[in-house]
């Protein structure tokens, strides 16, 4: 995009838009999973550590790419530019099914699962004329009023979504205040251990600790969303970096607290195996009226979350048809804005087909590979530019290069490697089969396009 009067929006949006793009259901749930599998507060703490770490690595890849080439798209220009056309296409085409469409789904049937503690008539697998389950209606209403709100125009979506992750963070924040000083809760559990953590092996404990930090990068998964807009974004060589880290920044120092929280309310063997870690911490340390409050401050941030890809996903379909003919109408904006309506309504309707036909932790274990799998093929084009194109201006370069993208490229090759030949490997397989599929598109449009050129 070359009209600099569409970059509207502004540092404070850019830096909510990552914030919102992270903080979804994940760290109100897995907790309880990594209790259960590690039985170590110490351990489950290092492992947040190690989450945030590699986020902080990723995105200081992403800040030096999106600083170098403010375009729209993120990994789809870096792939197109750094390995051709085919890549291009294949990390848009996944982005529109398992990048965005998918967790928005998962999202908001989670978002759905949480207000049914406020409605029970959504436990009770009621049908919609008979035709559609009740809870999967309200989350495909839920997945059009964000696309009603983001087709409006940029300012006004931004401006909800702003407000929105500000309601998200205060929550989360007075959660945290109310928790450590008026909670019903004991510092002793920081020093319980699960009897079951002494009988692990040193290969037990590498196994448990490799399937725990899946689900911490999918909590930490987002961290890259303000480079989606680097084109709409306001002095991007400057804004762009500094989103990232801020929203990077924020959520980090939240994680943490929240999971100090959680062990503050309640003692390792309390928090295992429990899917709703955040309700019951919250129940131990307030009563109901703390249930209550955790629960409409979770459905926020799910919303806000959702919100936040809805805004991000269509970006990356909007540069495909800039560069691809036969998708042109993918690159159609609203006059006098940069809002990619056509795109907005495709991942729309992918996203209501999502929710119709998979639960949700199909569509998170689904989308969880093809997301490290794309974000480390981009970090690995900072490696392939800087000896590439070493004479191309970078406005901001990664600390500690070649070091950052290669931790960044090898925790994520450990953790696709143990989805694939693990407890994941059908879903694991399901997200490699869409990105082959992905190519023999690519190869069709492109043979056809061939033809017409004769």
């Amino acid at each position: 995009m070359k009209d600099k009067s569409l970059r509207t929006v502004a540092f404070r949006s850019a830096t909510a838009l990552v914030i919102a793009n992270i903080i979804g259901a994940g760290i109100f749930t897995t907790t309880g999973f990594q209790a259960a599998s590690l039985g170590h507060p110490t351990f489950i703490f290092a492992l947040w550590i190690l989450g945030g770490f590699l986020a902080w690595c990723g995105a200081m890849c992403y800040a030096e790419l999106g600083a170098m080439m403010p375009e729209a798209g993120a990994e789809y220009v870096y792939l197109t530019r750094a390995y051709g056309p085919a890549f291009g296409f294949m990390t848009a085409f996944v982005s529109l099914v398992a990048g965005f469409s998918a967790p928005i789904a998962a999202a908001l049937k989670a978002l759905v699962r949480y207000l049914s503690a406020f409605f029970p008539i959504l436990n009770q697998q009621q049908e919609f004329l008979g035709l559609i389950a009740l809870e999967d209606l309200l989350a495909i209403s839920l997945v059009w009023i964000l696309i009603t709100v983001h087709t409006r125009s940029v300012k006004f979506g931004f401006g909800f979504n702003d407000f929105i992750t500000v309601v998200k963070v205060s929550g989360i924040t007075l959660i945290i205040l109310f928790g450590f000083s008026i909670g019903n809760g004991s510092l002793e559990n920081f020093k319980v251990v699960a009897p079951e953590f002494y009988q692990l092996s040193t290969t037990d404990l590498f196994s448990a600790f490799s399937v725990s930090l899946i689900f911490v990068m999918f909590c930490f998964s987002g961290w890259n969303a303000a480079a989606y807009i680097a084109h709409e974004i306001e002095s991007p060589q400057k804004n762009l970096p500094r989103a990232l880290f801020s929203g990077m920044l924020v959520v980090t120092v939240l994680y943490f607290a929240l999971n100090a929280l959680y062990f503050y309310g309640a003692d390792v063997n309390q928090l295992a195996g429990v899917a709703e870690v955040g309700l019951v911490s919250a129940q131990n340390l307030f009563g109901p009226w703390g249930v209550n409050l955790t629960v409409i401050v979770l459905v926020i941030s799910i919303f806000a979350s959702a919100s936040a890809m809805t805004i991000a996903g269509p970006r990356v379909y909007y540069a495909l048809g800039l560069d691809n003919k036969r998708l042109g109408f993918l690159a159609r904006t609203r006059p006098g804005s940069s809002v990619p309506v056509p795109a907005l309504i495709l991942q729309g309707i992918i996203t209501t087909i999502i929710i119709l036909s998979a639960r949700i932790d199909q569509i998170i274990q689904y989308a969880g590979f093809t997301l490290a799998l794309f974000s480390s093929l981009a970090v690995s084009t900072v490696i392939v530019f800087r000896i590439r194109y070493p004479e191309l201006k970078r406005p901001f370069k990664v600390i500690a290069y070649p070091l950052t993208p290669l931790i960044f490229l090898l925790i994520s090759g450990w953790i696709m490697a143990w989805n694939l030949f693990g407890e994941y490997w059908l879903e694991s397989l399901l997200s490699l089969a869409t990105v082959v599929l992905a190519a023999l598109i690519f190869s069709v449009l492109n043979r056809s396009q061939t033809k017409d050129h004769h």
